[in-house]
């Protein structure tokens, strides 16, 4: 069995309006003529029929979250049990005075690393040595120029937009 696709049902309804209202007629006759071509009736089902797999879509998103949710854990565990190794393999050779290894495998070495500057009591610290974050830059209030424009104001490089959106309930 072969249905008509809604974007197909869409133009059918648009050119049969375009021409009833061309013609002229009456708004009884232009509802009439609408009704009795069945095109709403066939958008309404077409419509529910696109609402149904976008839910059955929906369906699985909470699963999908879920499994995210695992997986993050799991990389998580892996990569703290890795470092866990490789901290257990650093004192371990150090404790042994082993500073290098080789294998076919692997080189490995312990190295210093660079001087790092241990900050113990920083309310001690002279005031050349602290930094000011600088300000974040201005940002627009959304709000204050939607109310401006609202009460009749003209804000330059804003303007108020309308769009539209798909509510099913």
């Amino acid at each position: 069995m072969t249905s008509v696709a809604l974007y197909n049902l869409t133009g059918e309804y648009l050119a049969l309006m375009n021409t009833l209202s061309d013609g002229d007629f009456d708004a009884q006759t232009i509802a009439d003529t609408i009704e009795g071509s069945g095109l709403t009736e066939a958008i309404a089902e077409k419509a529910c029929g696109v609402e149904m797999v976008a839910r059955s879509i929906e369906m699985h998103v909470p699963a999908i979250d879920a499994e995210i949710e695992r997986l993050a854990k799991l990389k998580k565990q892996r990569q703290t049990a890795a470092a866990g190794l490789r901290d257990y393999l650093k004192r371990n050779l150090i404790a042994a005075g082993i500073s290098k290894l080789e294998s076919p495998l692997f080189k490995i070495a312990l190295r210093d690393n660079p001087p790092a500057v241990d900050i113990f009591d920083a309310s001690l610290l002279p005031s050349e040595f602290m930094t000011q974050p600088a300000p974040p830059p201005p940002a627009p209030d959304k709000a204050a120029i939607k109310a401006a424009i609202k009460a009749g104001a003209e804000v330059p490089g804003a303007r108020l937009t309308q769009g539209q959106r798909l509510e099913v309930k």
